[in-house]
């Protein structure tokens, strides 16, 4: 189970969840291994190369299988052709926070402030063309505001950052940020998502909070490389969903402000390639580019 991004993110921690549950559902070692770089292609383009068997299968999620192909010009797979979809884990909206330094209690004074100050404001991401920095770049476009990106190499490294102040704020998946809002180390303004998080109620949404129709939801699911023959599909995504029926697991997920899935073959398949075109616009009309 390769997961492409480095130790200690939501996707390092859904692959290992999933990775436990089908040792003991196969009755063989499931290994995780991180393959990070280039905001999650590195590790996913390796999948897509490899042996149509199901012995080797990846956590891909909305940067790598939704919007990496709007983004860059030269990726080196297709998310739809190269891949055989098995499951759709779990969505979640990501959390805009920032530091205590940051004199902004709400969306609406985040604005303001960005507007007084053009340019000093900075978000922190998992990367370029990641979710946290898509989510930045269109809060920038329909705020009409300006502040600086500042990529990293994984979620943990930039929220290290964010917490010490070096970063003004992110855009990054609830799972991470949530231990920190509740710390008191990050102050919570608002979910990216459609709806209020359950975990965090008197959190609006940003749309309800001052930008409506601003939406934006991460996804995770596992995928194995296309040709995989059916059966093994439908074994794996027996065994996951079976995993992500427990409700041990579901409880654990949902408060970390995760919706579990287990969506089927089929329909996560016509999931993904929905999400490969409304991200493609939302890519064009934000101006993302990455060298």
């Amino acid at each position: 189970m390769v997961s492409p991004w480095p130790p200690g993110g939501a996707n390092d921690t859904f692959s290992r969840l999933i990775a436990n549950r089908l040792s003991a559902a196969l009755g063989q070692p499931v290994v995780v291994e991180n393959r990070a770089g280039a905001t999650g292609t590195i590790g996913v383009a390796h999948v897509a190369r490899a042996p149509a068997d199901g012995y080797t299968l990846v956590m891909g999620s909305s940067p790598t299988h939704a919007t990496a192909l709007a983004i860059y010009p030269n990726l080196p797979y297709h998310p739809v052709r190269d891949f055989a979809p098995v499951t759709l884990v779990a969505t979640v909206s990501n959390l805009l926070a920032v530091h205590p330094s940051v004199q902004a209690n709400s969306v609406r004074e985040l604005i303001e402030l960005a507007r007084r100050q053009p340019g000093k404001l900075s978000f922190g991401s998992a990367g370029n063309g990641s979710s946290q920095h898509l989510s930045g770049e269109m809060f920038k476009v329909r705020a009409d505001v300006d502040m600086l990106h500042v990529p990293y190499r994984g979620a943990a490294p930039a929220l290290t950052d964010i917490v010490a102040g070096r970063v003004s704020l992110g855009f990054h998946n609830m799972p991470d940020m949530l231990p920190l809002v509740r710390s008191g180390q990050l102050r919570a303004l608002a979910v990216t998502g459609e709806r209020r998080a359950a975990v965090l109620p008197d959190v609006p949404t940003i749309a309800e909070a001052g930008l409506p129709g601003y939406s934006a939801q991460v996804w995770f699911g596992v995928f194995a490389p296309a040709a995989t023959p059916r059966p093994v599909i439908e074994r794996l995504h027996a065994e996951i969903s079976r995993a992500l029926g427990d409700e041990e697991i579901r409880s654990r997920l949902a408060a970390l402000g995760n919706e579990v899935s287990g969506m089927g073959p089929e329909a996560f398949a016509q999931f993904v390639e929905g999400e490969v075109t409304r991200w493609a616009d939302v890519v064009r009309r934000a101006g993302v580019q990455v060298n």
